[in-house]
């Protein structure tokens, strides 16, 4: 942060109490204190009212920049926020909210969502809750194996979270209804093996073989995605197409990634949010490409999900 702002630090020894009363007490105008972690103490992540009120003692006003802890109802983004005036969002908080926010309640249609990641059960709220807001979601990753099961599809041994096949279809009947389209794999890479030398086969959705496990899309599934997108204006990605870490498996990944970078280069607004997909952008050399990449994973489903998060509110 010194190099950054070319002016000296100071790191304070603690977060709350006298000593740092005083050091506060002794800067002048431009000087800059860090205090220490204040997950040091218990108190913090319960957000004890006594502790918040020693920790804002010596302030006049709060900022909070980091969206990434901004869904934790804590001691340092929610309750501090009682004890002084004003409180108010800095410029990343505040330009990820315009992202997130305005694009999901104001976003330019049609307006498309892709869910990745392992499990259903991490992200079937933000799955309820985009059906009624996208005209289309696109799912990858582990999750897609629930789904295929939920559709009576064989699924080798790729992971399936069975207390959640009946959720699964729920969420394609939902989908049904609301005219919304669910776009699931059309073929699938399949390995012998969770491992980055396993062997491996393309095969069509409804033909993964017993003993093989899928763990990436295949090219016709990227060929429909982009189809898919290609007339989409805002598009929100949250999660891995499949276990883009080993090399054999990374080119669903790469591939949506490559296809957002085509159609923001045409206008349409790509937000990517999670740690993982933020990776993937930056790995693939496109992350510059987006309109916007966030940084909270946490923070930005809850908000994708409509709730109110506690160190925003």
């Amino acid at each position: 942060m010194s190099e950054l702002l070319g002016k000296e630090v100071k790191l304070a020894p603690d977060c709350i109490g006298e000593e740092v009363a005083a050091m506060v007490s002794s800067q002048g105008p431009g000087d800059i204190i860090m205090l220490e972690n204040t997950r040091f103490y218990k108190e913090e992540t319960k957000n004890e009212s006594g502790f918040v009120e020693k920790f804002a003692a010596p302030f006049d006003m709060f900022v909070n920049d980091a969206f990434g802890t901004a869904h934790r109802a804590h001691a340092s983004t929610e309750g501090v926020t009682k004890y002084l005036s004003p409180a108010v969002s800095g410029f990343l908080l505040a330009k990820e909210l315009e992202y997130l926010d305005g694009a999901v309640q104001n976003g330019e249609r049609p307006m498309a969502a892709i869910v990745g990641g392992s499990k259903v059960s991490s992200k079937i709220t933000v799955l309820e809750a985009l059906l009624d807001k996208c005209e289309k979601i696109i799912i990858g990753g582990g999750m897609v194996f629930t789904f295929l099961k939920a559709k009576g599809l064989p699924v080798g041994t790729s992971l399936v979270e069975d207390d959640f096949v009946e959720t699964a279809k729920a969420v394609l009947e939902k989908a049904e209804k609301l005219g919304k389209e669910i776009l699931l794999p059309e073929d699938i890479v399949v390995a012998d093996a969770f491992a980055p030398d396993a062997n491996t086969q393309i095969v069509a959705v409804d033909a993964i073989p017993d003993g093989w496990m899928g763990l990436d899309n295949g090219p016709a599934t990227t060929a429909a995605q982009a189809a898919a997108l290609a007339d989409c204006k805002t598009v929100i990605m949250n999660g891995p197409m499949g276990v883009f870490e080993f090399e054999a498996f990374n080119k669903g990944t790469f591939g949506i990634v490559d296809i957002l970078a085509d159609i923001t280069s045409k206008g349409a607004i790509t937000i990517i949010g999670g740690g993982d997909s933020v990776a993937a952008c930056e790995q693939s050399g496109k992350a510059d490409q987006m309109s916007h990449l966030s940084t909270g994973g946490g923070a930005s489903l809850e908000l994708l999900e409509g709730k109110v998060l506690p160190g925003v509110a």
